[in-house]
């Protein structure tokens, strides 16, 4: 089986990479070192379908230290490689230098990495390198990133203050429960509610908000938790998104009868408060939000399954190991980071990303004859 090399923790090694569908750099032409694609001068990353890509998802790590009942089996640690924090960052800057105006640093669990902090400084340099309507800017013209992080939150109280001062904009955390016992059974980590809600009012002293906190709902799981929710919401002053389960969980455990759709789930919060809906707050958006009619708290319904927003779709994933993902329900990683372990220039990896992102999806299939589920389960993607 052919080797190569990668990074764990900045370190390199030598591993195999996984048996999974990967597309190879050779499948695209890449320019020669005579004909240099340009990058912040040319067009802003775009689709076949005329999107554009602005939003991008970098999972810096494919390990957790939760093993979420419905995310993980629990038998299996880490199953992707990490890359040096130097080699993400020179990917970003790629990304960012062809239209990218957003980046959210994932997982697995992002905080595990000791050095983010330095990441997110680094990235926070950046600036956009288009203008809304896609025409390219003079390099430091562009306005800063909007930089987040999405985490678990069990190791957020601790690091919280120096996130924020490295330059993060804002977090989000995954919290499935709001019953202390219930999180334990979910995470299957004795405590852990007390340590995630430490790191939520934490991460909100420091200025790392809005907060918004997202919750994935399954039938006869933890749809018990949706009142609940609705009141910690407002009480805690956070951002609350639910949303949908989808077919993406290690264990293939999702079927219809598990998803709590639109409507219901949009009932079940009205039976607290009258809803207000709120203008979204750009045209990718993937919630549908809302207000109460007293005007505290927000509320947010994702709903790719019963509502898919595919239409709009301007985002892009980077996984763990270098593969860039161009839809969550993909069945092809396409192997940029192969082109960084052949020597390519920043140009290379350009063109390499053109040519992926004019592939990407017009939308997903769920719930329709013959779909399949994703070659990766939602973790070892990034969310």
């Amino acid at each position: 089986m052919p080797r190569h090399y990668t990074g764990v923790g900045g370190r390199a090694i030598l591993r195999s990479p996984r048996a999974s569908k990967t597309r190879d750099v050779s499948t695209y032409a890449i320019p020669t070192a005579a004909t240099p694609a340009p990058l912040s001068s040319a067009q802003r990353l775009t689709d076949s379908h005329g999107r554009a890509i602005t939003d991008l998802r970098v999972s810096v790590t494919d390990r957790c230290n939760y093993r979420c009942v419905y995310c993980r089996t629990g038998n299996d640690g880490a199953q992707y490689s990490e890359l040096p924090l130097d080699d993400y960052l020179r990917l970003i800057r790629v990304f960012v230098s062809l239209g990218i105006e957003k980046v959210r640093l994932t997982g697995g669990e992002p905080l595990l990495r000791r050095d983010l902090t330095t990441l997110i400084r680094e990235v926070a340099k950046l600036r956009t390198s288009h203008a809304p309507d896609g025409t390219p800017l003079k390099d430091g013209a562009g306005k800063m990133l909007d930089l987040a992080v999405t985490t678990n939150g069990h190791l957020l109280a601790a690091q919280a203050q120096s996130l924020r001062e490295a330059g993060l904009t804002r977090v989000t955390v995954s919290m499935d429960a709001v019953d202390p016992d219930v999180f334990a059974r979910i995470t299957r980590v004795p405590g852990s509610y007390d340590r995630v809600l430490a790191g939520v009012r934490a991460a909100k002293a420091v200025g790392l908000g809005p907060v918004k906190v997202n919750c994935v709902l399954l039938r006869g799981f933890n749809d018990d938790q949706i009142v609940p929710f609705v009141h910690f919401a407002r009480s805690e002053g956070v951002i609350l998104r639910f949303i949908e389960f989808m077919p993406l969980e290690e264990d293939r455990i999702w079927s219809p009868d598990t998803v709590i759709g639109y409507d219901e789930l949009k009932a079940r919060i009205s039976a607290v408060r009258p809803l207000v809906p709120l203008r979204g707050n750009a045209p990718g958006e993937t919630a549908q939000r809302f207000t109460f009619d007293d005007g505290i708290g927000e509320i947010g319904i994702i709903a790719p399954v019963s509502r898919a927003f595919c239409g709009a779709c301007s985002r892009v994933r980077l996984t763990s190991d270098g593969k860039i993902r161009t839809c969550l329900f993909s069945q092809m990683d396409h192997d940029l980071y192969s082109v960084v372990h052949r020597g390519g220039s920043d140009e290379d990896l350009a063109a390499y990303i053109r040519n992926v992102i004019e592939q990407k999806e017009a939308r997903h299939h769920i719930g329709e004859p013959g779909f399949l589920k994703p070659s990766r389960s939602m973790v070892h993607i990034g969310g």
